[in-house]
C-alpha cells in the first residue's frame, strides 16, 4: 500500500516592514483659463454688429486681385506688411508671373528681389513656390475650397485660409484674425484670449456664422481708420458707447 507523501512545511514568511508605497508625484497646476469674456452678452454683441454695419457697411478686403490665386499671394505676402504695399508690389507682380505655373517654377532669386519691398522676402519666396506648386500637383492648378484642403498650402494658416475662403469664395469657415481683429477684441471684451486661434474660436460663438466674413473686414476697418493700437480715436468711434477699455482716450 503506497504512502502519500508529506507536504514540506512551507516556509513562514518573514514580518518585514512593509513597503514604503513611492510618493506620488505633485501634480503640475494647471495654467487657469481666461474668464470668459464679460462683453459677450448677446444684446451688447448685436449692438455692436448694427454699429458696425453703421459705419462700415461696404467694408471689404483691401488687398487687390482678380481671382483667388492672386488673393491667396497676395495675402501671404502681406505677413509684417501692409496692404498698400503689398499692393503697389501686386501691380506688376500678377504681369509677370500670371498664373501658378509661372510662380512654381520661377527663379527663387529672381522672385525674392520681386517681393523684397514686402518683407521676409526668402521666407515668403518659398511659401508662394510651395503653395503654387501645390496647387498645380494636387488641385488642378485650383486654390482649393475647403479649409482642410487649403490649409495643406505651404505657408497658409488659418488667417490665410479665411481670407481666401471668404473673400474669393464666400465660404464661411471662421473668422479672419489678423492684429487689428486681436486687439479689438480684446479692447472690445469680446475675447480675454491672447492666441488667434482661441479668439477665433470665441468670436465664432458670439458672432452668427452669416456675420463672420464681413465682421472680419470691418473691425479690420475699424482698426485701421480709428481705433489704433497707440492712440485710438475714441471721439470718432459710434461705439465709443458701448466700449469700457481701460486705454479709452475720451
Amino acid at each position: 500500500m503506497s504512502t502519500k507523501p508529506k507536504k514540506k512545511p512551507s516556509a513562514k514568511k518573514k514580518p518585514g516592514s512593509p513597503k514604503a508605497k513611492p510618493a506620488k508625484s505633485a501634480k503640475a497646476a494647471k495654467p487657469s483659463k481666461p474668464a470668459r469674456a464679460a462683453g459677450t452678452d448677446p444684446k451688447r454683441v448685436a449692438a455692436i454688429l448694427t454699429k458696425l454695419d453703421e459705419a462700415y457697411g461696404n467694408a471689404t478686403c483691401e488687398l487687390k486681385h482678380e481671382n483667388a490665386f492672386q488673393l491667396l499671394i497676395s495675402t501671404i505676402l502681406s505677413a509684417q506688411c501692409t496692404d498698400v504695399r503689398v499692393n503697389q508690389v501686386a501691380e506688376t507682380l500678377y504681369k509677370k508671373y500670371p498664373d501658378p505655373k509661372a510662380f512654381a517654377y520661377a527663379t527663387p532669386s529672381e522672385l525674392e528681389q520681386d517681393i523684397r519691398p514686402t518683407g521676409f522676402f526668402r521666407n515668403k519666396t518659398k511659401s508662394v513656390m510651395g503653395a503654387s506648386k501645390a496647387i498645380i500637383e494636387k488641385f488642378g492648378g485650383q486654390v482649393p475650397r475647403t479649409m482642410e484642403e487649403i490649409l495643406t498650402l505651404p505657408g497658409v494658416a488659418r488667417k490665410t485660409a479665411n481670407v481666401v475662403l471668404g473673400t474669393a469664395y464666400g465660404i464661411a469657415s471662421g473668422v479672419v484674425v489678423d492684429t487689428h481683429v486681436l486687439r479689438l477684441s480684446s479692447r472690445l471684451d469680446l475675447s480675454r484670449n491672447e492666441d488667434p486661434k482661441k479668439v477665433e474660436q470665441d468670436l465664432m460663438k458670439i458672432i452668427p456664422q452669416e456675420k463672420w466674413i464681413q465682421f472680419s473686414h470691418q473691425l479690420i476697418w475699424h482698426g485701421r481708420r480709428v481705433c489704433h493700437a497707440r492712440k485710438p480715436k475714441c471721439i470718432e468711434c459710434n461705439m465709443e458707447s458701448l466700449c469700457y477699455a481701460k486705454d479709452k482716450t475720451v
